[in-house]
């Protein structure tokens, strides 16, 4: 990222994939946050692990949330008797195959009753999100084998899980949480050609006003360029609009004491930046 102004803060959302092509690249935005107000300044499309780590040692200070998960259930992990630090539990987990990883989950929720097959991390909850270790719709967990690696590799800091580079910040992100909060549970993307329907497109648009019309709980504005709001009308798939959603919790988090965390994050499991929490 270019150095900015010493009053505006530099961030970045990530949009993941556990399998990054031309097709569907991992999407990062990168902007800047300054007076409540987000400047998009670019959409970069990595098509590859090489390309994507590389860009994770890009000289700090910034801020990134990434939309793949930080940590696993506790429950699942005392059950497996995997490793109870967080480090040791991610290099254990990263040499395992995707392959291992399936095997050893789906014995785990086949052993468990209907309506309960998964465990649960406690973010889980309050950000409506998906546990981080399904393996497939959405295959979070090959997200989690293939992007924690490089975080750490890449000397990132994970507030509450993982000490690094202080001044390049990863958190996690789930861009679905802010999306819901405008749009309720209509469908803004899909990555079905006869799933990306005018009623998405529509509800692209709406998604995109609101955040440009400062109507979310974070309390800030996107600011766009005519060029890169089409862009994001554009792309069906919703991508480059999660990576900007990312984006906004990026900035809100870059304000915010302890990064908006709650004071006490189990340390294995991390927290989903901006989801409810009662720990002030």
């Amino acid at each position: 990222m270019s150095s900015q102004p010493t009053n505006a803060r530099s961030i970045a959302g990530i949009d993941f994939t556990s399998r990054p092509t031309r097709r569907k690249p991992i999407t990062v935005a990168l902007g800047q946050v300054e007076h409540e107000v987000v400047c998009l300044q670019r959409l970069d499309a990595h098509t590859n692990f090489e390309s994507f780590a590389a860009w994770l040692h890009t000289p700090g200070p910034w801020l990134g949330v990434f939309d793949l998960p930080f940590g696993l259930p506790r429950e699942l992990v005392l059950s497996l008797r995997w490793p109870t630090q967080w480090l040791p539990l991610m290099r254990h987990f990263a040499a395992l195959s995707r392959e291992q990883i399936r095997a050893q989950f789906k014995a785990f929720c086949d052993a468990r009753p209907a309506g309960a097959k998964f465990a649960h991390r406690l973010c889980d909850g309050p950000a409506g999100s998906s546990p981080s270790m399904k393996w497939v719709n959405p295959p979070v967990a090959y997200m989690l084998h293939a992007g924690l690696p490089m975080l750490i590799d890449a000397g990132l800091h994970l507030p509450g899980l993982h000490d690094g580079d202080r001044a390049r910040v990863a958190l996690e992100g789930y861009p679905g949480l802010l999306a819901r909060e405008l749009l309720g549970a209509r469908s803004y993307k899909s990555d079905a050609k006869a799933k990306q329907t005018p009623e998405r497109l529509i509800a692209r648009k709406d998604l995109i006003d609101a955040l440009e019309q400062r109507r979310t709980r974070l309390g800030l504005r996107l600011r766009l360029s005519h060029a890169q709001r089409d862009q994001l009308v554009a792309d069906a798939s919703g991508d480059s609009l999660d990576a900007v959603l990312c984006l906004l919790q990026a900035a809100w988090a870059s304000g915010q004491p302890n990064h908006g965390l709650p004071r006490h994050v189990d340390p294995l499991e991390g927290w989903i930046v901006t989801a409810p929490h009662t720990d002030r």
